[in-house]
């Protein structure tokens, strides 16, 4: 199902940081158990830890903080998808030599190779069994791993599919995208799968989150397009004005009830409620290309941009 939504274009001002050259690439962000920003800077070969100050007012201040920046081995591992991990550690996964990383809060890295090879794991989240499940765009496959280490991988049913994004369901099950299969999957932790066709030809969905209202969302970088899919399946996709904005990724605000997004073709952020109305907030540069963003511990929406900066949105 279709749904036209309620659409507003918004002029903000929106705080940048750069933390990188152009070269190095901010990738994924996320906020970690520590309350600092940890983002992946792919081109670089590096996580990166953004440590909170102290603000003028004596509020939590990122943008003031402290950067630190860790190195891998090797340098052209391409990690990519960062997330937090039951054991208080950041994990993340390294696209070009398909392996899954570790780091600690404190900088300690580790890495776990995956058996598959040449397998490109790419999206990957912390689930209710205490392990972090990944995809595998190039093999067709979901992956799981444990704290120690342990590897377990789940064949798909389709072939080709380019498994994305990856996201824990309200349902406990891991929902994650078919980029060129142009469908979302779901696996629960005995790794049945379903999958469940969207209604846009070539909508090539990207990022997914677990939403407000108990549903999934997702992006359709193809369509143009914000989608959501209850746990019954049923999915109802979101026109954006500029169809060929390129959605890239969704974070959920838990405390507003919106979900965020990036349009990467566009320069600009998204939101979008239960019901559909969506805000578009321009960013200061318009070709800083969006990719990943997440909710700060200071309540502020950031946001990893490639052209070497994280971008501040104070939320409503």
């Amino acid at each position: 199902m279709k749904k036209e939504p309620t659409l507003s274009r918004h002029a903000v001002s929106i705080d940048h940081l750069p933390v990188s050259d152009a070269t190095a690439g901010p990738y994924a962000i996320t906020t970690g158990p520590d309350g600092a920003l940890w983002f992946t800077l792919v081109h670089a070969g590096e996580i990166a830890r953004l440590a909170p100050g102290g603000g003028p007012d004596g509020r939590l201040d990122v943008l003031d903080g402290r950067l630190d920046r860790h190195r891998l081995d090797p340098a052209s591992c391409r990690p990519s998808v960062i997330t937090p991990g039951p054991d208080g550690a950041l994990w993340f996964t390294r696209s070009h030599d398909h392996h899954i990383g570790r780091i600690t809060v404190t900088g300690q890295v580790s890495s776990f190779p995956v058996p598959t090879p040449g397998c490109g794991p790419f999206g990957i989240t912390a689930a209710a069994d205490d392990a972090l499940w990944f995809t595998q765009m190039h093999t067709d496959r979901i992956g799981r791993i444990d704290t120690a280490g342990r590897i377990t991988e789940y064949p798909l049913p389709v072939s080709g599919s380019f498994p994305s994004a990856i996201a824990g369901g309200p349902d406990d099950a891991l929902w994650f995208t078919l980029n060129q299969a142009n469908a979302i999957g779901r696996i629960d932790h005995q790794g049945r799968i379903t999958i469940h066709p969207l209604p846009t030809e070539q909508a090539a969905p990207v990022g997914i989150t677990a939403g407000p209202d108990g549903a999934l969302w997702f992006v359709e970088i193809g369509a143009g397009q914000i989608g959501r899919i209850g746990v019954d399946g049923r999915v109802t996709e979101f026109p954006l004005p500029n169809r060929s904005c390129r959605p890239h990724a969704i974070t959920a605000d838990p405390v507003t009830g919106l979900c965020w997004f990036t349009e990467w073709g566009a320069g600009r952020v998204g939101s979008i409620t239960p019901d559909g109305d969506i805000e578009e907030y321009d960013l200061p540069t318009p070709d800083s290309e969006p990719h990943g963003l997440t909710v700060g511990p200071d309540r502020a929406l950031y946001i990893a941009l490639e052209i070497g900066e994280i971008a501040r949105l104070e939320l409503p």
